[in-house]
């Protein structure tokens, strides 16, 4: 699982742009998470119950603007592969998920992580932190710098 500006799903693979970033903001910009999901052979030609939920830094669901009033931003989606002709049995079967978002209205300067759940079940590395900035850019040193180009 990958933070990205854009993520796409085409022809069985996962194109991603913009990867691997941990800060955004301060303002609302669009983002993805791109996801690549080792279905085991086992459990393949069965859907499974994907969620992926937003929290704050406290675990807690993040609320957000709707019409209805303020909702938490949950993503659910069933995925399943079938076995392919030719695969031998016992090998794990891979899916890709993407999942594009428009601009989030966020805090500023807060930590947020991105929780993933299957079939109800989820584990300690299956969580995806990030950040968003300061509103207020940090103050510029005052003084002179004290920096010298090494002498070659």
């Amino acid at each position: 699982m990958l933070l990205c500006d854009a993520a796409q799903v085409a022809e069985g693979k996962l194109y991603v742009l913009g990867a691997g970033w941990s800060v955004t903001g301060p303002m609302p910009v669009p983002s993805a998470i791109g996801l690549l999901l080792s279905i085991p052979w086992d459990q393949a030609a069965r859907a499974h119950q994907l969620q992926i939920t937003l929290l704050d830094s406290d675990g807690r669901p993040v609320l957000l603007p709707t019409p209805d009033g303020d909702q938490p931003l949950v993503i659910e989606a069933e995925v399943g592969v079938e076995r392919p002709d030719g695969v031998p049995p016992g090998i794990a079967l891979d899916v890709p998920f993407a999942v594009n978002l428009g601009p989030l209205p966020l805090p500023t300067g807060s930590r947020f992580y991105w929780s993933l759940e299957i079939n109800g079940e989820t584990g300690e590395d299956w969580v995806l932190p990030f950040s968003t900035r300061p509103a207020d850019p940090p103050p510029a040193a005052s003084g002179p710098a004290d920096f010298r180009l090494p002498r070659l």
